[in-house]
């Protein structure tokens, strides 16, 4: 999340609060937290819940920070894409009732233009929303491209 308060340093600059001092040490930490998460995620058996401290002013690019934990600390997309969803589910006691796809559980879809297991920017694609069975759509219908001639 360093890189989305140093993208955001406009909206936080305000001493004696946010510094052009603090971002520079943030900048600085960047290196050590890309390798603590690199380091976490070769633990065997070590489960990484995905979460931030979006603050104001961060608030719709938890995507980036995702992005970085995948492309620039290695985590593979697969275990990142479980720690944003069951794995938090699973961390707050809620697996019975959010985090997977399945009958009689909460959830919502997000429908992305591409497959986040091969290139993990899609997670910045979103096509669409689904939640408690309404469709909220990100893009006009006509640029939606039609998989299998199935349209969202």
């Amino acid at each position: 999340m360093l890189e989305t308060y140093l993208q955001c340093k406009d909206r936080y600059l305000a001493p004696p609060y946010y510094t052009e001092e603090g971002f520079a040490a943030m900048k600085e930490l960047i290196p050590q937290h890309q390798e603590f998460i690199k380091r976490a995620a070769r633990i065997l058996g070590l489960k990484i819940v995905y979460g931030t401290d979006a603050v104001a002013g961060a608030h719709g690019l938890n995507a980036e920070d995702f992005i970085h934990r995948v492309r620039d600390c290695g985590v593979d997309p697969m275990a990142a894409m479980i720690s944003a969803n069951s794995g938090g589910a699973e961390a707050l006691g809620m697996a019975d009732q959010i985090g997977s796809i399945a009958p009689g559980l909460q959830a919502d879809i997000v429908a992305l233009d591409g497959d986040p297991l091969k290139d993990i920017t899609a997670v910045r694609r979103v096509v669409f929303v689904m939640r408690g069975g309404v469709v909220y759509k990100n893009a006009a219908r006509s640029a939606i491209p039609a998989y299998g001639g199935i349209r969202p």
